[in-house]
């Protein structure tokens, strides 16, 4: 519980969605199918990067 509210519920459940989509993408590339584990796996860093975004605004606004 520490850890969530030194993070935030919001920036949490993004890390953990993150770590849901490696798992995915690393059991889709192992299992053979190449290209969709690729795909999926691009998606964990977009979204840090978007979390990044979404900080680096309300940063600005204080």
């Amino acid at each position: 519980m520490n850890l969530i509210k030194k993070l935030g519920v919001s920036n949490f459940l993004i890390l953990a969605l993150c770590i849901a989509i490696i798992l995915v993408a690393e059991y889709l590339f192992l299992t053979g199918d190449q290209l969709h584990g690729i795909f999926i796996g691009l998606w964990a860093p977009t979204l840090l990067g978007f979390m990044i975004y979404l900080k680096l605004i309300g940063n600005e606004r204080k």
